[in-house]
């Protein structure tokens, strides 16, 4: 048995060398020297509607710990910017990562961000723990993702939430052909043999499984990205059933999906088919499960994650009872009201401008149209006023634009208001 354990930490020792090699040869996502454009977009209106998206249950604050694992050549950095009254970490297996990132760090005057040469599965060496721990597009690519889980999850604050991006299966199935036709060749990491691979790709057949993502994946602009996707030597993925196992084996408890509309059997055109009260029946993860087989094209899952059960209950979103007139709506940033082109009846379309998926608008009336109106992100539902006329409604459309990833909530006010009926004329309008 101790020849066995000695054997495997030896293996894995030497995988994760083969990474670490693998990114000094190729650091992604690709270095870039300027984050003032990424700075102009994270005002404070995005920040907050960030922080209710992990913490509805919580005030809004903005000087959180956060600890970003496997950071590469930017995310750090990006995160650094993003809070810059938060206490940011980076840490990666790559020395060369580490250096873009301490350029950034020096070029940008970034004193809140700290930064470290270091594996994701030792982030206990590290003398503290985290708010916010954000790890994506890393644990797939660990000789032993369930060691890296625990070790972040061993890091996590009571309290705090963690950010997670995995690889998914499905939508990845012509990824994984050409890794295999790459091994079989023996294709490698050079220069050489990574612009022969572009040029072949080139000439796949138009109907290959891999054609969407080369049609519309950033990853395949850019040698590094596409030396990250088909050349990488430890790649693996998730679908949603293996994902919660993943997650509760760390003692991680699910909250939610970072945009959630694609997994929900009421969101596009899954509420349109015969199958639409068997999947709105499921119980949660079953509907997950069940809506990344129909979607088919998932190529990655974002999670929100909490270290217990009760920061979880104390996080989510309900509309059974009367607590919903107690949140206030926060509008997400990246969300657009269309008026033009609209289906029949239609006053508006929303759109989430993150959502991949084109099933995925939200055809509103007018009465909806002026409840949207009148979410200023700081007002609970119930001081709306005149939208609060008819109360039915309004609690329909709010849980509408919770699950089209249109808003999120804060729910830091936790006595559910009396239901009131305001008179149509009411000054309390804005």
């Amino acid at each position: 048995m101790r020849y066995w354990r000695r054997h495997k930490r030896r293996t894995l020792s030497a995988l994760n060398s083969r990474v670490g090699d693998f990114y000094e040869s190729h650091p992604y996502p690709p270095p870039v020297d300027d984050l003032e454009a990424y700075r102009k977009i994270w005002d404070e209106r995005r920040r907050r509607a960030d922080a209710y998206l992990f913490w509805p249950s919580e005030p809004y604050r903005e000087d959180r710990r956060i600890l970003v694992a496997g950071c590469g050549t930017t995310q750090a950095a990006h995160y650094a910017v993003r809070w810059p009254r938060a206490q940011v970490v980076g840490i990666d297996l790559s020395a060369g990562s580490i250096a873009f990132e301490q350029e950034l760090k020096r070029k940008h005057d970034l004193h809140n961000l700290e930064l470290h040469q270091l594996a994701v599965e030792r982030a206990p060496e590290l003398p503290r723990v985290f708010d916010l721990v954000v790890c994506t597009g890393v644990l797939h690519h660990l000789a032993d993702p369930d060691a890296g889980l625990r070790a972040l999850r061993s890091v996590l604050a009571p309290g705090g939430a963690m950010h997670v991006m995995v690889y998914a299966p499905y939508g990845r199935a012509g990824v994984y052909m050409l890794q295999q036709y790459c091994r079989r060749l023996g294709v490698g990491w050079s220069d050489r043999e990574i612009t022969d691979l572009a040029a072949t790709l080139k000439a796949l057949p138009a109907d290959h499984p891999i054609a969407p993502l080369l049609r519309s994946a950033p990853d395949f602009a850019s040698a590094a990205g596409l030396a990250d996707a088909l050349l990488h030597p430890q790649d693996r993925a998730y679908s949603v059933p293996q994902l919660m196992e993943f997650v509760t084996r760390a003692g991680l408890v699910f909250g939610r999906w970072v945009r959630q509309a694609p997994y929900l059997p009421w969101c596009g055109s899954p509420a349109a088919t015969a199958h639409a009260a068997r999947l709105t029946d499921l119980p949660a993860h079953a509907q997950y499960a069940a809506m990344e087989l129909f979607r088919g094209t998932m190529a990655r899952h974002s999670l929100v994650c909490y270290g217990d059960h009760q920061t979880a209950r104390r996080n989510a979103i309900t509309f059974d009872a009367d607590a919903w007139l107690g949140y206030v709506p926060v509008r997400l940033p990246d969300t657009i009201v269309v008026r033009e082109h609209l289906p029949t009846g239609a006053a508006a379309v929303l759109i989430n401008r993150n959502h991949t998926y084109t099933d995925l608008y939200l055809p509103i009336g007018a009465n909806e149209e002026r409840i949207l109106e009148s979410i200023d992100g700081r007002r609970k539902i119930s001081d709306m006023g005149r939208a609060m006329v008819d109360v039915p409604l309004a609690r329909s459309f709010f849980e509408q634009l919770w699950r089209w990833d249109q808003v999120v909530f804060s729910v830091t006010i936790q006595a559910a208001p009396a239901i009131r009926q305001v008179n149509a004329n009411s000054d309390q309008f804005p």
